[in-house]
């Protein structure tokens, strides 16, 4: 008698013994029922198996609607219902009613028949409402966990609290100071903010000068070869996790699984968890409808504020198996060998290197005046700015993509923090307050550029109020931030962390300055700022966008995009869209700091086929 129903597939003929013997190894190396090794590893569709069972007796019910009696599910392990899809209904007449995603798998009717000491009669449900009831009904401990572990291991690492009571007192003593100095001497006090302000932008832009010129200068501490690549024996390659957070990307799961099939590296060694929030039907049943193969597993994330990337990434951690973890965006087209590449320099590095930054830059550059500012901006930023970071001994913000962890040492760490809507800027300060390392790999993940304003300022301002949100929390103990990370680490953290939100909120009052200046010839301004500091406050804002504008022209160098060189000169209005963005940020971090602002994908005009090509040529 058949033990399972691909078993009964192969005697179909509709199924290969050599996919059974394939599907039957993934399971015993994951723990998995066979039925859904071969699902997740694209063995079968779900629309192939659905038929079958139909042929065999077995329709599919719909669990979501069935009359549950939850005393049963709570006496089963969400790891085990997750692993072997089935999910007791309710007791009937003639025994235990469970739902199965292979109702013909005699182990787990053997199984259960003992666990719960009656007869068990098993009817099919489909694999993806099975998962979504009992993540749904069993995962409010493992959602928790990943809401709350941080703040209870390290809660002076958690954002939970935006402002800490010293900060308050410290934030509204200075605003009460700078207007009494206002009454006592409006003059010199309007002076010295004026110079205190256009100073600091200045010195913040310097600092980034340098920092990309020494990035320019200095190459990658280790690299890895194509022929170190192509030497590495698939056999002895590690299980990679990669976590696929989504919500609401229904239109690019086609995409994201093409994407996948391109990456080298053995499909049975390749853990992809697609991360769909509770009420994110139109995913779910966009995974439902595909109609080929896909390489990835389903796990639905039990509803519970705050609802935010880093919560549902928690929430995966929990039933990863990969020694390596990396996250994806779900338009996101990797290079095809970055996985191998991750793996070779983690070996050349030295134990202390836990993370390897992946560089992201943009498929659709050409695509308007945003997506070639976007390009730009990536270019100097992950080419230059992290190699310079890595030189000067200082925390190095991460990007929301193809950041390549060592699992245990990510869990050590705390993961993500759910509260931070920059939820690895963060960790990257933390990497380096735990005296471990970061690395860049020279790999790049090209993305879908945001091309759209609306739709950027979303973007641009839930970034902005997430440094906000870092440096408010590695600053509630300046003296202790010293003692981890030394006073290097100190300032570099407070220029490019800190100062990054600040020249945004500097600039916009710096440009109406230069403006009224140049426009007006009104005499009470002049009365208010002598010449010469409306001289030095007019020098530091030009020079510091000259400065900003030969940061950008020098990204275009390495990756040879010299068709945007010339945009370059228009820095200074994507700056003032950073300043919409910033103030927009700030506001919200007082009245909504855990808000994820949702971006809203696949906008691009450009074809799949035009990204890939865009992908082979990087």
């Amino acid at each position: 008698m058949p033990l399972c129903g691909l078993h009964n597939m192969v005697t179909a003929g509709l199924f290969s013994e050599i996919k059974l013997q394939e599907a039957e190894a993934i399971a015993n190396d994951y723990g998995y029922a066979t039925i859904k090794a071969a699902l997740n590893f694209g063995f079968l569709t779900r629309k192939e198996y659905v038929g079958f069972l139909e042929e065999e007796g077995f329709p599919l019910i719909d669990i979501r609607a069935e009359e549950l009696d939850l005393l049963y599910l709570e006496q089963c392990d969400l790891q085990h219902l997750n692993a072997f899809l089935y999910c007791p209904v309710r007791m009937e007449a003639d025994g235990l009613l469970v739902a199965a995603g292979d109702p013909m798998d005699e182990k787990l009717i053997a199984g259960l028949s003992s666990k719960f000491d009656c007869p068990i009669k098993m009817v099919a449900a489909s694999d993806l409402d099975i998962t979504w009831l009992v993540h749904k009904y069993r995962g409010e401990y493992y959602v928790k966990e990943a809401v709350f572990s941080l703040m209870r291991k390290d809660p002076e690492s958690s954002g939970i609290i935006t402002f800490t009571d010293p900060q308050l007192i410290s934030i509204f003593g200075m605003i009460m100071i700078f207007f009494v100095l206002l009454v006592v001497n409006f003059v010199k006090t309007a002076i010295f903010f004026n110079l205190l302000l256009s100073v600091t932008f200045l010195f913040a832009i310097l600092f980034k000068l340098f920092l990309a010129l020494r990035g320019s200068q200095s190459e990658l501490q280790e690299s890895v070869t194509k022929e170190e690549v192509m030497a590495v024996d698939n056999s002895t390659l590690p299980i990679y996790t990669i976590l696929l957070p989504v919500y609401k990307e229904d239109k690019l799961i086609r995409k994201l699984i093409w994407n996948l099939r391109a990456l080298d590296y053995p499909r049975a060694k390749l853990d992809v968890k697609l991360l769909i929030e509770e009420d994110d039907d139109k995913t779910l049943n966009a995974v439902r409808a595909l109609d080929f193969p896909a390489n990835f597993e389903v796990i639905v994330v039990p509803f519970h504020m705050p609802k935010t990337k880093p919560k549902a990434c928690n929430y995966g951690l929990f039933f990863s198996r990969g020694q390596y973890l990396t996250i994806y965006d779900a338009e996101d087209i990797p290079d095809a060998d970055q996985l191998k590449k991750v793996h070779v320099l983690f070996n050349k590095l030295t134990p202390d290197y836990v993370v390897l930054q992946g560089a992201l830059n943009y498929f659709n550059k050409n695509e308007n005046f945003l997506t070639r500012m976007f390009t730009l901006e990536y270019s100097y930023w992950f080419d230059y700015m992290l190699t310079g970071l890595q030189t000067v001994d200082t925390p190095i913000p991460l990007g929301g993509t193809s950041n390549h962890f060592k699992l245990d040492k990510l869990i050590e760490l705390g993961a993500w923090d759910p509260f931070n809507v920059t939820e690895d800027a963060d960790l990257g300060v933390r990497v380096f307050e735990k005296l471990y390392r970061i690395g860049v790999v020279s790999s790049t993940t090209l993305e879908e550029a945001n091309n759209e304003p609306f739709n950027w300022i979303r973007q641009r301002s839930r970034w902005i109020k997430g440094y906000m949100q870092t440096f408010l929390v590695h600053m509630r103990n300046p003296a202790h931030l010293v003692q981890r990370i030394g006073w290097k680490g100190f300032f570099g953290f407070n220029f490019f962390i800190g100062g990054t939100s600040v020249t945004f909120l500097v600039y916009p009052v710096l440009l109406l300055f230069f403006f009224v200046y140049l426009i007006f010839d009104l005499t009470a301004v002049k009365a208010l700022f002598p010449a010469w500091v409306l001289y030095v406050g007019i020098f530091n804002f030009i020079a510091g966008n000259v400065l900003m504008i030969y940061i950008n022209m020098l990204a275009v160098f390495k990756r040879r995009y010299y068709e945007l060189i010339l945009f370059a000169m228009l820095n200074p209005v994507y700056w003032l869209m950073h300043s919409i963005a910033a103030y927009k940020g700030l506001w919200q971090l007082i009245y909504k700091p855990f808000y994820w602002e949702k971006t809203n994908h696949g906008l691009t005009k450009m074809s799949h086929s035009s990204a890939a090509a865009a992908a082979s040529t990087t």
